[in-house]
């Protein structure tokens, strides 16, 4: 029984595991998570498909044994602060929430690019990271723009007097792919500052990663016809 259940774990972690990884990520962000606010208790729907996102994260993580560890520990803490806003729904539980979402994915964008960086062809896998890596990039932005808004209030003009999470969401992707639309300003300092620096990231990252990607399999080419 023990071998067929290590044989299924090194299949999820070298295969399908990033590609559920990434499923999962596409459906919180495009689907779940703008609908949440239509939906009956939407909320906690959308907490269970993070919890969802962040297991598979885990499980995607492969090589290094202290990097796993420390995403295993972060991602068990943030999946149970994410719970606990709907038992206690204050201040203090919601921006710890966002503080360790912003941790543990900040963490697992690394741990992914590190893979997606190896040396070896270009896989389809490799590149289901780098995708994965950019929605996660928007991810940590959000959860940035939720604790500076929780902290500093009016950090944000837009036309709803509060920000739920989808909406900053909605407006980091659209900063990330230096869309706005203009709906969403931010007006703190601090809030620009996360805003500039997100735009900035996202046009060097595609630049950068498909450069990289490109250069390492004309490498790897190379070296298979040998000198």
């Amino acid at each position: 029984m023990k071998g067929p259940v290590i044989g299924l774990m090194k299949v999820w972690e070298a295969d399908w595991g990033l590609t559920a990884f990434l499923v999962l990520l596409v459906l919180f962000v495009f689907v779940l998570n703008p609908l949440g606010a239509f939906i009956i208790q939407g909320q906690p729907v959308a907490s269970l498909l993070y919890s969802l996102v962040l297991i598979s994260g885990v499980f995607s993580v492969t090589g290094n044994p202290v990097a796993k560890f420390l995403v295993i520990v972060l991602a068990v803490v943030t999946i149970f602060l994410r719970w606990l806003q709907h038992v206690v729904p204050a201040p203090g539980t919601e921006s710890m929430s966002a503080l360790s979402s912003i941790l543990f994915l900040g963490l697992l964008s690394g741990v992914v690019l590190f893979e997606v960086f190896k040396k070896g062809p270009i896989t389809v896998h490799r590149i289901q990271g780098a995708v994965a890596v950019y929605l996660l990039l928007g991810l940590i932005w959000a959860f940035a723009y939720d604790l500076v808004a929780r902290q500093i209030p009016g950090s944000f003009q837009a036309a709803e007097s509060t920000l739920p999470h989808h909406t900053l969401v909605y407006f980091s992707f659209t900063t990330l792919t230096t869309v706005g639309y203009g709906d969403i300003n931010p007006v703190h300092p601090l809030a620009r500052s996360l805003a500039n620096l997100e735009g900035l990231v996202g046009q060097l990252f595609p630049v950068i990663l498909i450069a990289r990607l490109v250069g390492m399999e004309l490498e790897y080419r190379l070296r298979r016809q040998g000198p």
